[in-house]
Formats: structure tokens, C-alpha cells, sequence
């Protein structure tokens, strides 16, 4: 009688592969299981907070009638979470904000309860909590990558960026390379001053790539830094050079610490160029440039790109958060932070 460990036996031929797909499926299914919970779970926190505004509306229940809720709810299901005073006046917010239960329905019953209440919290109206549900699911963000985004104005931001890609860009890919730039990008991440040259941005840029991709948005991946380019005999080199997988393009970023100049286009122009001779496949579609300076003339920066014929967009980056310049340097970075905590 064979005792070897099944763990020792050799799997018989196409087991490996069978292995892998069986993982897949189960994955897959556990997946679909947490969204199915969390769907239901959105929609039964949706049609209470709907009830509570429905029966205070009708029947002029006071605000004490949610207090008596939450006590007999936890009596009655006490291995629940989520029926606490606070939870439940979250659900009676969620109803009066999402009125459709059609649209809760499709779309906000695929993210989970704490990003609907990051919606509510941090979000003014209806229009900038449906953009940014939708980026959410679009992307699959996190809680804290929603909230990272509603801080730092992503909205605001977004398709901001001078740009020739109207001009340049058949659509639907101009309208897409649009929306995929922003002014002004935020690196305050770095930890580095307004006084920061271009290779020390670059340095830190690459140091933190991940969050550079995650403000750079979906889409970006990171190809090379100083990328040599042989033209002739003569070598060049591009800051940073990313592709973007949904439009199937190379990015050239060039860094320019000072305010915009017409002529910064001639040398972006000149690689992107060079990338469509030496770098692009042919199925690509065209390069796009983006420079980013420190600061720039709008109007400037739209005279310059005109007679461009090469897809550009010129943004704007700051290093630090915008605030007083006393209190740019009097604040304790995330460091002093945790060293005076640890020091308690």
C-alpha cells in the first residue's frame, strides 16, 4: 500500500493547468458572493432609511422614533452590525439623497456601505456624487483612494489641461485624451518645496511611483525614466516616458521647474517625433506630450499649441498644498508626527 503524502505525488498530466482554473472559479465565486451580500445590504439599508422619511413625512414621527428603532432593531438581530442611532439616520440620508430607487438599484448597489457614506459626507449634490460613484466602480477604488480623490478635487481637475487635442486626435480618442489629463497635478506627496529642480522632482517621482500612477489616473503605466533616444548619432533623453492602456499610446512627460515657455513644445514636439520613428508599434495609436511646468499663461500656452500638429497638453503641478506661505513651513510633516507619538 502506497503511504505517500498526496503533497509528494506527482499530479498526472493537465492537473497543474485544471488546478488553476478550479483557483479562478473559486476566486470568481467569492467575489460574486461579497458583491451579492453587499448589494443586498445597500439596497435593505436603502428601503429602511426610505420607510423612516416616508413615515415621518406621513405620520410626523420625531427624530426619537430612529432612536427606538436602533434599540428594538439591535434587541431583535443582536449578531447585527449596522443598526446603531448613528447608522440608521445614515440610511434616512442615503434615501432622501438617492430618491430613485431604480438608479440605487444599478449603480450605487455595487459599492460597498462606508463609500456611500464618504458620498454623503464629503460631496455637496447629487452631480458630483453620481461622477464620482462612477469612477469609483469604474476603477474599483478603495474607501480611501474615494476619499483621497474627493480631497484633492479630482473633479475639478480632470480634462483641465490646455491641450491641441481637438485639433490633433480623431474622436472619441481626443475626447478620452482629454479627460485623462488634469491641471493642476498634485505631488504634495513628495514632501519637496516650491524651490525643487526638475531632476530632484523627477528622483522623488519615480522614488513614489505608485502614487504618482494613482494621480497620474487609470490607465498609465510606467515605461522609463531618462529613456535614451539615438537620433543620428545623437543622444536625447525623455524625463518620463508612460503608456496608457486604453489609449493604446506612448505619454511623453517632460518636467520644466519654471514657468511655461512657447519654446518648451520644440523639444517635447522633437521627441514625440522621435518615439513614433523608434518606439511605437505600428498598431499605437499617435504619442501624446504632456509638459509640466510650475506655473503658466493660459492664453500663452493656447497660442503656442496651435500650430502644433502633434497631440500636447500643457498642466500645471504643485509641490506643496496650497496654504499661506507662513504655514508652509510651521507645519509638522507625517514624520515629526509619528516620531512625537512614539516619544508619549
Amino acid at each position: 500500500m502506497d503511504e505517500t503524502p498526496p503533497g509528494l505525488v506527482s499530479p498526472p498530466e493537465g492537473y497543474a493547468d485544471w488546478l488553476t482554473e478550479l483557483k479562478s472559479r473559486i476566486h470568481s465565486a467569492q467575489q460574486r458572493a461579497t458583491l451579492a451580500v453587499n448589494r443586498e445590504l445597500v439596497l435593505l439599508y436603502w428601503q429602511i432609511g426610505h420607510d423612516i422619511l416616508a413615515r415621518q413625512s406621513a405620520q410626523g414621527w420625531g427624530a426619537k422614533v430612529i432612536e427606538r428603532l436602533a434599540l428594538d432593531l439591535r434587541a431583535a438581530f443582536p449578531d447585527m452590525k449596522g443598526f446603531s442611532q448613528r447608522n440608521l439616520k445614515y440610511m434616512r440620508a442615503f434615501a432622501e439623497a438617492w430618491p430613485d430607487a431604480e438608479f440605487v438599484q444599478a449603480v450605487l448597489a455595487q459599492l460597498p456601505w462606508y463609500h456611500q457614506l464618504a458620498l454623503l459626507d464629503k460631496l455637496p449634490g447629487p452631480e458630483t456624487r453620481r461622477w464620482y460613484a462612477a469612477k469609483a466602480i469604474a476603477h474599483n477604488w478603495s474607501r480611501n483612494i474615494l476619499v483621497m480623490q474627493i480631497e484633492t478635487r479630482l473633479l475639478e481637475r480632470s480634462g483641465k489641461s490646455v491641450s491641441n487635442f481637438e485639433a490633433s486626435l480623431p474622436r472619441p480618442q481626443s475626447d478620452l485624451a482629454r479627460e485623462s489629463l488634469k491641471d493642476p497635478y498634485r505631488f504634495d506627496f513628495l514632501g519637496l518645496t516650491d524651490e525643487a529642480q526638475e531632476r530632484e522632482i523627477e528622483n522623488a517621482l519615480v522614488k513614489h511611483v505608485t502614487e504618482f500612477l494613482l494621480e497620474l489616473g487609470a490607465g498609465f503605466a510606467f515605461v522609463g525614466r531618462q529613456v535614451l533616444l539615438d537620433v543620428g548619432g545623437d543622444e536625447f533623453f525623455i524625463d518620463l516616458l508612460f503608456y496608457h492602456l486604453k489609449l493604446r499610446c506612448y505619454v511623453v512627460i517632460e518636467l520644466k521647474a519654471g514657468k511655461f515657455k512657447p519654446e518648451h513644445l520644440g523639444q517635447l514636439d522633437f521627441y514625440l517625433t522621435a518615439v513614433d520613428a523608434q518606439v511605437k508599434h505600428p498598431q499605437d495609436a499617435p504619442t501624446i506630450g504632456l509638459l509640466l511646468c510650475k506655473s503658466k499663461n493660459k492664453v500663452v500656452a493656447e497660442y503656442a499649441l496651435r500650430d502644433k500638429s502633434q497631440p500636447m497638453g500643457v498642466a500645471e503641478y504643485q509641490l506643496v498644498e496650497s496654504l499661506p506661505p507662513e504655514l508652509q513651513t510651521s507645519l509638522p510633516s507625517i514624520e515629526q508626527i509619528e516620531r512625537e507619538l512614539k516619544m508619549q
